[in-house]
């Protein structure tokens, strides 16, 4: 009995809620930068100065692959050391691209939270000269009392 208690505490504890949901939310958020990047900005980055797709970019260090030998078959010839430097390019570019677009977002929401926070509450009424006068009347007669 004492097992059962244990776990319903901790899985209903609060941190391990925030967590499940932050996981969740975690989720939901990275297929939306996806979708940022596949269909927003990758099309525009394409339009402007082509598909950046390097991964099929390698260097012969050792042995001899035939000019215009895809990367896949170069890796199979034997007696051969490729230096495969185009996928780390192309993957390079979209985490820089990606971190761009949760740059903006966070800054965007951070901006959205500022604005908030800027907007002061009024100020409470101040009473006017009469209320203030008889609550000094009501307290000098509660002294008395």
């Amino acid at each position: 009995m004492g097992f059962v208690k244990e776990f319903k505490e901790f899985a209903v504890k609060g941190n391990a809620v925030d967590l499940a949901v932050g996981v969740i939310i975690g989720g939901a958020f990275g297929k939306i930068v996806t979708s940022v990047i596949d269909d927003l900005i990758m099309p525009l980055v394409g339009a402007i100065i082509g598909k950046p797709d390097f991964s099929s970019l390698y260097l012969v260090l050792k042995g001899t692959v035939p000019a215009g030998t895809p990367l896949e078959e170069a890796r199979k010839i034997a007696d051969t050391t490729i230096f495969a430097w185009g996928n780390f390019v192309t993957v390079a570019i979209n985490f820089l691209l990606l971190a761009l677009v949760i740059f903006w977002m966070v800054k965007a929401i951070n901006k959205l939270k500022k604005a908030e926070e800027s907007v002061v509450p009024e100020a409470p009424a101040v009473p006017s000269n009469e209320k203030t006068l008889l609550g000094e009347i009501r307290d000098l007669l509660k002294e008395k009392k």
